[in-house]
């Protein structure tokens, strides 16, 4: 049974990628050319669909890792810890950008914070649960690799 602050964390997530798809009209944004950012978030979500097939049947929506899972740490996780929610990320703001809207740009910097707080909570019960995490997480990006 999925704790209340999983169930809370995920209703959450799942209110700001709906309201993402809201067509509100709050103020415009430009900025570079908007053909890339297409391009761009259409790679955020290669990378979320990536991370999904890799994380296979040990996925699920709440930060709590499931009894007998495994860490994954090559594939995409090689480069992220959380490759899901970077592909989320950067669909979110390239289609801010590319649409020119800064209601969705507002929305999607609400959920980088989100992400931000969630990571934390899961990446807490990530080092309890795994030994090997904390060396996992020296080395590897918590959203973009590391350089």
């Amino acid at each position: 049974m999925p704790k209340i602050k999983d169930i809370s964390l995920v209703a959450v997530q799942f209110l700001l990628i709906l309201a993402f798809f809201l067509d509100i009209q709050w103020f415009s944004i430009r900025f570079m050319e908007h053909f890339v950012w297409f391009y761009l978030g259409m790679l955020g979500v290669v990378i979320t669909v990536a991370a999904l097939l890799q994380m296979n049947f040990h996925l699920s929506p709440f930060p709590t890792p499931k009894p007998n899972s495994k860490l994954i740490t090559t594939g995409a996780y090689r480069l992220s810890r959380h490759p899901m929610y970077t592909g989320i990320l950067i669909f979110m703001f390239s289609f801010s950008f590319w649409l020119g809207d800064g209601y969705k740009l507002c929305v999607s910097l609400a959920i980088l914070v989100l992400f931000y707080y969630k990571t934390n909570y899961e990446e807490s019960l990530l080092e309890s649960m795994f030994d090997d995490y904390k060396a996992y997480k020296s080395k590897t990006g918590r959203f973009y690799p590391k350089f």
